[in-house]
């Protein structure tokens, strides 16, 4: 568990994780309950190079307001002191698989070469995240188990770190 975490006067929390673990969907639950979200996977927030535009993202974490923001990208780690948690949800590669084969409004996954990308993500990259995170769920559990446990974490208060 990261002990890096700043405590903000408002919260933020930050869903990551690998295509297909239900980033999105746990994110659009969040938000159908009233709490402000951000997917970054949308309006130009992770650039072609698959990082986030950091003067962009810099200017929302510096605003005073709590906010779950969702993606991966390749400088996520440049905002996590910004995050009060880091929540990283996993499942094996064939669940992670079988859900960007069949999900509808996002095309990422449905060829071999996006599949094969994600098989090498969740060996190279996956475990990035989980040394970054805070928490780890099980993104095969129910939508509203999840969204109930980031919720909690998003309305609770932890004690500043004095670690760096």
């Amino acid at each position: 568990m990261a002990a890096h975490r700043l405590n903000h006067p408002h919260s933020r929390v930050l869903i990551t994780g690998m295509s297909g673990t239900g980033k999105t969907t746990v994110l659009n639950e969040l938000s159908r309950r009233g709490h402000t979200t951000l997917d970054t996977d949308y309006d130009g927030w992770t650039l072609p190079d698959g990082r986030w535009d950091e003067l962009r993202m810099s200017l929302l974490l510096s605003a005073e307001t709590r906010i779950v923001v969702s993606g991966t990208a390749e400088n996520q780690g440049t905002f996590y002191d910004r995050f009060e948690f880091v929540v990283l949800l996993s499942a094996p590669v064939e669940t992670l698989l079988d859900r960007v084969r069949t999900r509808a409004g996002n095309p990422y996954g449905k060829s071999q070469s996006d599949q094969d990308a994600i098989r090498r993500h969740v060996i190279e990259v996956e475990p990035l995240l989980r040394a970054g995170a805070d928490v780890e769920l099980d993104a095969r559990r129910p939508v509203n188990d999840l969204a109930d446990e980031i919720e909690a974490l998003l309305l609770s208060s932890r004690p500043t770190s004095a670690t760096p």
